[in-house]
């Protein structure tokens, strides 16, 4: 049996961060459709469940089109179960409670719920939604039949340890030696996957698509493929995002003016062969001389045209050649100096200072 392990799909995301108004609307609506071509590839590969673990809205209020999309998709294939069990950011999910739900779409509460399905009937998918008031006891009460295939279905962070504030903390220490062979989580954007205990691994999925960059790399679900008869499975991630994000590091270390720096950058990109459709952040680094021609809005119109999103982060360090300085008589000699012998400043606050002062005493433009 297949069965797809998705979260964090925040659809209805403003996606303002970033964008313009008009691309952020774009992008909205690609996280719709995205959620659709999960489920297309679900129907097109005989995948019988999505489990989808927490976070499927990312806000209190949602759009009648996402709100309609997403009950339409469940509808319109009654060939696949859908398994919804909420998260931190589900508020709207109440809006389930102002319609009859598709046969096909089931849900979870604040006490453990369990599915029994498959030819053998010996698969269970077990969930339950986390809250202050049961984070305490929950996952003592959890008990699973070890002859089963156990999938137990969560939405929160995972830990080592218990903490004061248990509220949407999984304690891993108290879900071992407890039966599960896959423990499908939500709440972290990104992919992960390690072992629960000798029988039993923990995955998240991660998001289906990146919507800061907070979230690169690759984005999409998680397919299961169960052996019903054994009771053994395999696990692969599939990317699925219509857009990608990376983060590009361009060290400008002694460059000189704005066309070095653009052709710094543009060999990190060709090196890096980000996608056209790609959303970009070039993030500078290295130490520049304080006279280094170093125009952000002139690098931004080199490539702004060359994918989906550019924005460029400034992060290099002044370089002040303070030796130059040390012994010249002039008015900026004496500047220098005074700076230097200050303690009021840290060598980053020294180095602009000195960058803006010898600027001023030149009579450039700052």
């Amino acid at each position: 049996m297949k069965i797809i392990h998705c979260a964090d799909l925040h659809l209805d995301s403003k996606m303002t961060a970033n964008l313009n108004s008009k691309k952020a609307k774009e992008r909205k609506i690609e996280l719709l459709n995205t959620f659709t071509n999960m489920i297309k590839y679900a129907s097109d590969n005989d995948v019988k469940c999505i489990i989808i673990a927490g976070d499927l809205f990312d806000k209190s209020s949602v759009s009648k089109t996402a709100f309609n999309t997403v009950i339409q998709s469940i509808t319109d294939n009654p060939e696949i179960t859908f398994y919804y069990l909420k998260g931190n950011h589900d508020e709207a999910a109440l809006l389930f409670d102002t319609i009859s739900l598709p046969e096909n779409l089931k849900t979870f509460s604040d006490s453990w719920t369990s599915y029994r399905i498959g030819a053998y009937g010996n698969i269970v998918i077990s969930g339950v939604e986390l809250s202050k008031d049961n984070s305490d006891k929950v996952f003592n009460e959890l008990v699973l039949n070890n002859d089963d295939f156990n999938i137990v279905t969560l939405h929160g962070q995972e830990s080592d340890a218990d903490r004061k504030d248990k509220t949407e903390i999984i304690p891993l220490r108290s879900l071992k030696n407890k039966g599960i062979d896959y423990l499908a989580l939500g709440h972290i954007h990104t992919y992960k996957e390690e072992a629960l205990d000798k029988r039993g691994v923990y995955c998240y999925p991660g998001c289906l698509e990146g919507r800061g960059f907070d979230e690169c790399g690759e984005h999409g679900f998680v397919l299961l493929d169960i052996d019903e008869e054994n009771k053994t499975f395999t696990r692969e991630f599939l990317p699925i995002a219509k857009r990608t994000l990376y983060t590009i590091e361009a060290d400008i270390t002694d460059l000189n003016n704005s066309v070095e720096i653009s052709n710094k950058i543009r060999e990190e990109l060709e090196r890096s062969a980000c996608p056209l459709s790609s959303l970009i952040k070039i993030v500078l680094t290295g130490q520049v001389d304080a006279f280094c021609d170093k125009d952000v809005d002139y690098l931004l119109k080199q490539f702004d045209d060359d994918y989906y999103y550019v924005k460029i982060y400034d992060e290099t360090k002044l370089k002040v050649s303070y030796e130059d300085y040390r012994l010249d008589e002039s008015l900026k000699g004496e500047f220098v100096r005074g700076v230097m012998s200050s303690d009021k400043y840290s060598e980053d606050e020294k180095a602009e200072i000195i960058k803006y002062g010898i600027l001023l005493l030149s009579k450039e433009e700052i």
